[in-house]
């Protein structure tokens, strides 16, 4: 795979400060496909100072004119799409029709949402004798995951420049391939020099080196919940604002009254994607203890349609792969039923974990605590309406969830009691202008949309 072998700063590729490199591994087969560097505290100063330089312009700039930049990136973006599926197959093991409907194409949808925003938001309003103005933040430290590499960038970048901010990315670095073709693509744009900031490297490094720098004075983060916590602390010691979006265990709740087949088959469907590796995965499957027999036999079913290698690619890394190998015997160990799946590798190379389905998961189980972040899918039985919404929001997580029932107003009213940021209604379709982001340690802010682009600004009122 083609990779650049310096740092995308001031709008252009410079040399990194350092000569160590980090290799990047195809994690379907193990092998090595391309070097990028290893950047340093001294990359991410520069890059930094590069935003600094290049804010109070690009601040300036009238919205209307940010959002042609958007527009044009949105449409190198668009004509990149198979480029970036390939490089998210090579360095995620995405299945190529994953890569390309999702990986490649969703981005290009959000670019586009942030180039008609920028054009139409409202950045003054009129309240009483005030004129209240919204103002960029100024310079984001953008620090971005694996699961979805190009999704996540472009959905704090597009909206950080629609907001007028300038910023330095730190990718994730199992995934910097689409970083870098995300770089190219805002040159080709012509987004300002300065304005976009490119800066590979590991995170107890580079990561960290952003989160603490002091010229930039929002980070904002997808990943860990543990690694929200430090950023969070940080921020907070140096009053700097963030955006994380974090951990979740999401619970797919199934009334009575739904479709079953359906409601289980989507629920399995929903966590095999992406090999499992999505935060908002409805992990948790609750279904009546009338039903729940009927429920297991059909989730059995359901997974063993998605073959390892073909429907389902592997984890991203080694250590990924051992971790959720280990969440899976640690379900055994509690009590938990295997109905499907197991520890296993199914493979005998590429870090592959086989599609599992645990019945008889009590609430108190690890397994049904904490997120895996792999293709395994917990069944829970409750008693009534009220034992089911004690399980759902029974984890210190709220990030998403799903309710289904045969009656839309029965959902609706149970969705309203899930203390969670976002619920899908029988299956309701991704929305790019949605909110997205969580409650409790789900993370802190939204992105996407009008309020994910309200993260990236700062209110002044002036009086009249």
């Amino acid at each position: 795979m083609k990779a650049h072998d310096g740092m995308y700063i001031g709008g252009q590729w410079r040399p990194a400060a350092a000569k160590d490199t980090i290799a990047v591994v195809n994690p379907a087969d193990e092998d090595v496909i391309a070097h990028v560097p290893a950047g340093t505290a001294k990359d991410v100063d520069d890059a930094v100072r590069a935003a600094r330089e290049a804010l109070p312009a690009w601040a300036a700039t009238p919205p209307a004119e940010r959002a042609q930049r958007i527009a044009a990136l949105r449409d190198e973006l668009g004509r990149r799409t198979e480029e970036i599926a390939e490089a998210v197959t090579a360095e995620l093991g995405a299945p190529p029709a994953l890569a390309l409907a999702v990986h490649a194409s969703l981005p290009v949808m959000v670019a586009g949402s942030y180039a008609e925003l920028a054009g139409s938001y409202a950045f003054e309003e009129k309240i009483g004798n005030s004129t209240v103005l919204m103002e960029p933040v100024g310079v984001v430290g953008a620090i971005t995951p694996w699961n979805y590499p190009l999704h996540q960038i472009v959905a704090k970048v597009a909206p950080a420049l629609a907001a007028g901010c300038t910023v330095v990315l730190k990718p994730a670095e199992d995934t910097p391939l689409t970083a870098q073709l995300f770089a190219e693509a805002v040159h080709d744009a012509g987004v300002p020099a300065g304005v976009f900031n490119l800066v590979t490297g590991l995170g107890p490094v580079a990561g960290q080196a952003l989160a603490e720098h002091e010229g930039v004075d929002l980070v904002s983060f997808t990943g860990s919940t543990a690694v929200g916590r430090k950023i969070g602390a940080t921020a907070g010691g140096a009053v700097k604002r963030v955006a994380l979006e974090l951990g979740g265990k999401s619970a797919n709740v199934i009334l009575p009254s739904a479709d079953l087949a359906k409601a289980v088959n989507v629920g399995i469907a929903n966590v095999m994607s992406n090999s499992g590796q999505t935060c908002s995965a409805w992990t948790r499957m609750l279904v009546h203890k009338d039903q729940y027999d009927e429920a297991v036999a059909l989730a059995a079913a359901a997974v063993a349609k998605y073959t390892p290698g073909d429907r389902v690619g592997p984890l991203v890394n080694a250590k990924q792969q051992e971790r959720v190998r280990g969440y899976i015997e640690k379900g055994v160990e509690e009590g938990a039923r295997l109905v499907a799946g197991g520890p296993d590798a199914p493979l005998e190379s590429g870090y592959y974990v086989s599609p599992t389905v645990f019945a008889d998961v009590t609430p108190d189980m690890t397994i049904a605590q904490e997120e895996i972040f792999g293709p395994v899918v917990s069944l829970l039985k409750y008693e009534d309406e009220d034992d089911a919404l004690a399980i759902a929001n029974g984890t210190v997580y709220g990030l998403a969830g799903a309710v289904w029932a045969g009656d839309e107003l029965e959902a609706v009213a149970f969705a309203r009691r899930m203390d969670t940021g976002q619920v899908d209604i029988n299956g309701g379709r991704f929305n790019p202008l949605a909110p997205f982001g969580g409650y409790k340690q789900s993370g802190v802010g939204r992105e996407l949309g009008p309020h994910g682009l309200a993260e990236y600004l700062q209110t002044k009122s002036l009086q009249f």
